[in-house]
């Protein structure tokens, strides 16, 4: 009986080849398993690094359109038009001078108010006469003497978002300005992106949203809004998050990651959601190859364990349907990696231009900031000549109007080299003596230093002190040093500031206070960093500084003395004999 049943063959796969079969699907499982934990935290963090990129993008914008109209108020509120006009209350010409400064400046919208709170001039004609005494940007500006931001609700719906300043002429109240800032192009322009973004004050209140019925809200009730509200959506929502890491939050039933970012204005925070959309379909893509495989593998283990049979056919066209599937699937891969280049083209385009508009806005404060010292000078001088003219000595006030007449001209050379600022070429540069450019610079600065009596200490060299560069900017770095000295002095009872000019293979200007000193050596160049109380300075002063002499190949250092105060070194190359005879 045995020896009967060990002659008939056996049919299908013998015992060992059902054990290798098991085993093959068993690591098919565990590498699809492990392939899906690896490959979805692999492209989640690729997509979360995306995404972080976007946002810092996002907020970039956002930090730079605030940053761009905070100025504007400061400028207007020196506006001689607007402020003849508050004192006359002619508003005959008002409304056209806000329209033409509106076009200059970018702005959404400008306000003129009286010291009563009645609009009397607008870019929006139609609110000319509204009464805004009790609005809160109006109480506000009235109450401080700097800048105030205000965001509050439109009545449109969304946020309005206002730069406010007091507009003040010799110690009297004339009005407000105000200055309409445009958030909403940042809102459209998220909201055609793949991410939810939402801004929201100190307070936690939404102010900016890609969905308009988030406005208002807080975070947690913006959710609960478009969260899952049927047992269909979350089934759904549970079977989609399968090849997901556990996500943050659901929006609109859809899984999610969240990003917070810090605005460096007010508290705000900016929050982004990111799908895993792509995640899923990236990850999803590469398995559904692994599966291919394997099921090519296990159909290439059945046909060659059936070659003798008449299922081979059937099996060979089994496997080309399955190819055919493959590529269809490898052309969608194609197609999204090419879909998600052209995002980051676009991303990359938009990152370019708000740079250049950091560089407008940074330029922009810079050209006012260099225009301080001249108007402050002037003023002095224009009392100093009303003075003189009273006290009938029309020569000594005919000096104080030359003067007047030469800073207006240093003003108009000021404004002309903005095309050398986006140059920053030396085409313009030639020979000039440091030693006349620190007399100059001394006389520009005369008035504020009668004013303080520093003790102002020059150790020249006997010989010219030639440089390459432009000599009127030149002096600008000096005038700002010396007014830093000055201004770090204000505290001493023996204020002193010591000038020292050396000529050799260099020449070295160095310019040493008796203040404080420096507490931070490392962000003193960066721009928009001051020590002084709001009002009396940008920082910019430094920052343009170090631009110019290094623009003409030197180098702008900062130190603390062994004996306390603060020592600001600049170094330039020497123009030797022959290299100044060739460049005449």
């Amino acid at each position: 009986m045995s020896a009967s049943e060990e002659t008939v063959p056996q049919t299908g796969f013998p015992w060992w080849g059902r054990v290798a079969l098991g085993l093959v699907c068993l690591l098919a499982v565990a590498i699809v398993w492990v392939t899906n934990q690896f490959l979805t935290q692999r492209f989640t963090e690729t997509v979360r690094n995306r995404a972080e990129v976007r946002y810092t993008l996002y907020m970039g914008n956002l930090v730079s359109e605030l940053q761009r109209n905070s100025i504007v108020p400061q400028l207007l509120v020196r506006d001689p038009e607007l402020i003849a006009a508050l004192q006359t209350g002619d508003y005959s010409r008002s409304s056209i001078r806000l329209m033409t400064l509106v076009d200059e400046i970018g702005a959404h919208s400008i306000l003129l108010f009286d010291r009563d709170g009645r609009i009397v001039a607008a870019t929006e004609r139609t609110r000319i006469g509204e009464q805004h005494r009790d609005r809160p940007y109006f109480t506000s500006a009235l109450r401080s003497g700097t800048t105030v931001f205000t965001s509050l609700p439109a009545e449109t719906g969304g946020y309005e978002f206002i730069y406010s300043r007091r507009v003040d002429n010799a110690g009297e109240l004339l009005g407000v300005i105000a200055v309409k800032v445009d958030l909403a192009k940042l809102e459209r322009s998220w909201a055609g992106t793949q991410d939810q973004v939402m801004v929201t004050d100190s307070s936690g209140t939404i102010i900016l949203a890609t969905e308009r019925r988030w406005r208002g809200l807080t975070e947690p009730e913006a959710l609960m809004a478009t969260g899952a509200q049927t047992a269909v959506e979350k089934a759904l929502r549970a079977t989609q998050d399968w090849a997901t890491l556990p996500p943050d939050a659901y929006v609109s039933g859809e899984a999610v990651m969240r990003r917070e970012l810090r605005v460096p204005f007010q508290g705000w925070k900016l929050i982004g959601f990111t799908t895993y959309q792509s995640v899923r379909e990236r990850v999803n893509g590469i398995l559904a190859l692994e599966i291919m495989g394997f099921a090519i593998l296990l159909a290439l283990a059945f046909w060659l364990s059936s070659r003798r049979t008449a299922s081979a056919l059937g099996l060979s066209l089994r496997e080309s349907a399955e190819l055919r599937q493959l590529n269809a699937r490898l052309q969608r891969e194609i197609a999204e990696r090419e879909r998600m280049e052209k995002t980051l083209e676009v991303a990359e385009q938009t990152l370019a231009q708000s740079s250049k508009l950091a560089v407008l806005g940074e330029m922009s404060a810079a050209v006012s900031h260099e225009l301080n010292q001249p108007l402050a000078a002037m003023k002095t001088y224009l009392a100093g000549g009303r003075l003189l003219i009273q006290r009938k000595r029309p020569e000594e006030a005919l000096a104080s109007f030359q003067r007047i007449d030469d800073l207006i001209d240093r003003m108009s050379a000021i404004t002309r080299q903005l095309k050398s600022y986006a140059r920053k070429g030396a085409e313009a540069f030639e020979p000039f003596d440091v030693r006349d450019a620190l007399s100059q610079a001394l006389a520009m600065m005369e008035p504020q230093l009668k004013s303080r009596k520093v003790a102002i200490t020059r150790t020249l060299p006997d010989r010219p002190a030639m440089v390459l560069g432009d000599r009127l900017r030149f002096e600008q770095v000096i005038i700002n040093l010396l007014r830093n000295a000055i201004d770090a002095t204000r505290d001493r009872p023996d204020p002193a500031v010591d000038i020292l000019l050396a000529a050799g293979q260099t020449v070295s200007l160095t310019v040493r206070d008796n203040g404080p000193g420096i507490e931070d050596l490392d962000a003193l160049f960066e721009p928009f960093y001051t020590t002084k109380q709001p009002g009396e300075g940008v920082g910019l002063g430094l920052a343009i500084s170090s631009g110019i002499v290094s623009d003409f190949g030197g180098r702008l250092t900062a130190r603390n003395g062994p004996d306390g105060g603060a020592v600001f070194e600049v170094v330039l190359p020497a123009l030797d004999a022959a290299a100044t005879a060739a460049a005449e």
